[in-house]
This record gives C-alpha cells, structure tokens and sequence, in this order.
C-alpha cells in the first residue's frame, strides 16, 4: 500500500505527458498534413495562417501609416500574407473566410510594441508568449480554486492544459482568446488579493475579444453592485480604462464603431459562424436552450451576489459563467475551450464529492469526462499510426479527435449549472447563513 503515493506520483504526469505528446505529433503529421495535401490537391492557398497576422498588419498600417485596418485594401494586404496571396471568390475552392480585421481598435495598443519588428519574430514570441501564459493560468486557477494540489498533479494537470486540442489550435494560430484568458486569471487573481484597481484595468484590456467578456462583465457588474461601497473600486477602474482606451481608438481612427460593426457582420457571413448549440440542433430550439442556460446562469449570478471575492462560492461562479460563455459565445472555435480550464479543474478537484450525488450527476460526470477525454485517447492513437502506415491511411481520419469537441461545452456547462442548483436546493440559504455573507467554504 506504501507503493500506491509512489506510483501516482510519477505515472500520472507520464500518462499526462504521453497525452500531450499524442496532441502535438496527431497536430503535426495528421492534421497539418492532411490539411497541406488537400490544399495542394485543390490548388488551396496557404501563407502562415496566424490568426494574429490580420491584426497585426491592421495595428501596423494604422500606426504607422494611419491607414484604415478595416478597409479592403488593408484587407487584401493580410490575405497576401495570411493566405499567401489575396483571394479570388471565382476560384471555387479559395477560401470563404477573408481574414479581415474585425476587433476593435484598441487592440493595436497591445501590438504597438511589435510593429517594427518582422512578423516571423512576433510569431515565434508571441507563441511562447501565450504558452507561458496558459501555464501560468492554469497554476492561478488552482489557487483560486483553493486546490492545493501535490506537484504530481499539478505537472499532470500543466500537461493535460498544454495538450489540450483547443490550446493546442490557440497556439498554433497565435489566437488571441488565449491572451484574453490569461488576462482573465490574472485580473481574478488580483481581484481575489483586493487590488480591484489594477483588475479592472486588466479587465478592460481584455475586451479586445468582447464576445467573450460580456457574461463575465455581466457577472461581476452584479456582484459589484451588491456591495458597492467596498466593491466600487473595480467599477470606476474598469470604465475609466474603457474610456481612455475608447478615447484613444476614436483618436487614431474616427468613426470607427460602425466600421467594426460591419466587419463583424461580414465576418459572420463569410464564416457561417454559429454558437456550440446552432451548431448541435439548429435554430431554433437552440435559441430555447440558450435562453434557459442564460436564465440559469443568471439566477446564480443573482443568488451568488453576495459573495466574497476569496470565498469559493465566487470561484464557482467564475467557472461556471466563463463555461456558459463558451456555451453561448456566437463563435464556436475550439481554442475558445481555455475559458473552461478553470471549471474542468473545479470538476477536478469535487470528483469524489460529485460522484457521491445523485445518479443523475454521477452520468453527467461520466458522459462529460468521456467527451473531454476522447480528443486525448485518439489523438494518441492516430500518432502512434502515422508513424507505421502509410500517410494516405491516416489522414482520412483526422476529424476522429474533434468528434466530441462540441459536445464538450454542452457537458461541462450543464454539468456546472446541475451541481450549482441541486447544491442550492440541498441547502437553502437562509438569513446570516455563510453562503449569504460570503463564507470561505461556500459553494
């Protein structure tokens, strides 16, 4: 029995290692491979495909040169490098995604310091960048989380994080959700130690991705306002660096709102882009559901009101309203995944308190593990394949690991609502109660 500490602690990580490293090489020699020959076989454009590209170009030109990043020539200039050369909708197999710059202005300040450099040096920094600090977030996440997890896990856990299929996209594509995660984490962090101040400002920044913000704002604009004499510090932080960094945008570049606006609106149309439920059952019973998990999420946000920043009953709801946005998010993209890190941790560490609840939640938890863990299981198997049959054997079937990737959200959010209410009706909260006034070990 001695033996059993022992073995854990240096077979997990390995295991979580050998799933990292199944992600990478399946990303590598089955994925990109695939997706290289078929571009090949139908005369497809490919340039380096990174998703900061558009928005670097865009901070350039209107820096530099005070050029329009949402005009059609700034347009034309990122599918030259994006893509490799622009593109030609009489080609029917070119791209329907133009790559435009469809982000609000003031991400430009966040690349100023880059516009000088050559693009491939801002590429290579910028992975590692966000591969820091996704690690890094994920460490925060524990401590918010209040797991004080062994080192074993915690490697087991970075591994997991690092190999994840929708980190692993993020940071292949250079994706900027990434950076709005990690800018999330810090500023919960910082919120969590009282240096409301600075929370909000990284708050504010992080609103270079809106549509994921918005249900977090939302969440924290309740619980601000439920105690606004010691809460109000993040309130006027957050809105004054919104309207400096609005100031700012209209400054370099007037008018600009209505010019975002319809970038959005062709960036929708040209992407077909859809929520997880648009894309699982169709409009408009997903409109029904969206609703109810929007009115759920709400009647915790309103329930949880109350409670303290280091309590985790706030850590719950910061998992479960960041799991919801992914949810509800009208861009379903698997690098979206990082905003679940901190509620598949928070399912982490409840596993034995969740599977002593009810049947219902124990299948829940069953079937949510399954689809989460299925990317790793035949990813690792179809890299151990490329590496003894034939390429045109694999790469068919290199969809196999994204089968249940839209299913993950449904899972995890719903799973987070089931424990949240089944919790509350378990034991009310009643006057003076610690899940009224903020009590450590609420949840």
């Amino acid at each position: 029995m001695a033996e059993t500490p022992r073995l854990r602690s240096w077979l997990w990580p390995l295991l979580a290692l050998l799933c990292a490293m199944g992600m990478w090489t399946y990303i590598d020699r089955v994925l990109i491979s695939h997706q290289t020959a078929d571009a090949a076989s139908r005369d497809r454009p490919r340039g380096n495909l990174s998703d900061l590209y558009p928005r670097w170009i865009g901070a350039r030109e209107l820096l530099l040169r005070g050029r329009d990043p949402y005009s059609q020539e700034v347009t034309r200039e990122i599918q030259a490098g994006y893509y490799g050369r622009a593109l030609d909708l009489s080609r029917p197999y070119d791209p329907r995604d133009q790559a435009g710059f469809a982000y609000p202005v003031y991400v430009v300040f966040t690349l100023a310091p880059t516009v000088r450099l050559p693009f491939r040096i801002v590429q290579k920094g910028f992975f590692w960048m966000l591969a820091i600090l996704t690690a890094a977030s994920t460490l925060l996440w524990l401590r918010l989380l209040q797991w004080s997890a062994p080192p074993w896990i915690k490697i087991s856990l970075l591994a997991l994080t690092l190999g994840n299929l929708g980190v692993v996209q993020g940071l292949k594509l250079q994706q900027m959700s990434l950076l709005v995660a990690g800018l999330i984490a810090i500023a919960i962090m910082l919120l969590v130690a009282d240096y409301a101040v600075a929370a909000g400002i990284l708050l504010a920044l992080a609103t270079i991705k809106p549509q994921l913000m918005v249900l977090l704002l939302l969440w924290l604009a309740i619980w601000t306002v439920a105690d606004w004499r010691r809460r109000y510090r993040l309130a006027i932080s957050f809105l004054a660096t919104m309207a400096l960094l609005l100031a700012a945008s209209e400054w370099y570049l007037p008018h600009w709102i209505p010019r975002l606006w319809q970038a959005v609106h062709e960036y929708q149309q040209y992407t077909g882009a859809r929520s997880v439920l648009d894309s699982l059952i169709g409009t408009p019973w997903s409109w029904m559901l969206e609703a109810v998990a929007l009115a759920a999420m709400l009647g915790a946000c309103y329930r949880e009101r109350r409670q303290e920043a280091n309590t985790s009953g706030f850590a719950f709801m910061i998992s479960l309203v960041l799991a919801t946005t992914v949810l509800l998010v009208p861009i379903s993209a698997p690098y979206n995944h990082v905003l679940l890190i901190p509620a598949l941790l928070l399912l982490a560490k409840e596993r034995r308190t969740i599977w002593q609840s009810n049947l219902v939640i124990r299948v829940l938890f069953l079937i949510t593990a399954g689809l989460i863990f299925w990317p790793w299981v035949s990813s690792v198997v179809l890299a151990g394949l490329s590496f003894v049959l034939p390429a045109q054997t694999v790469e068919p079937t290199w969809a196999i690991p994204s089968w249940t990737l839209t299913q993950v959200p449904v899972g995890v959010a719903a799973l987070m609502l089931v424990i949240r209410y089944q919790r509350t009706l378990a034991a009310p909260v009643v006057s003076g109660s610690p899940a009224e006034h903020g009590g450590r070990n609420a949840v």
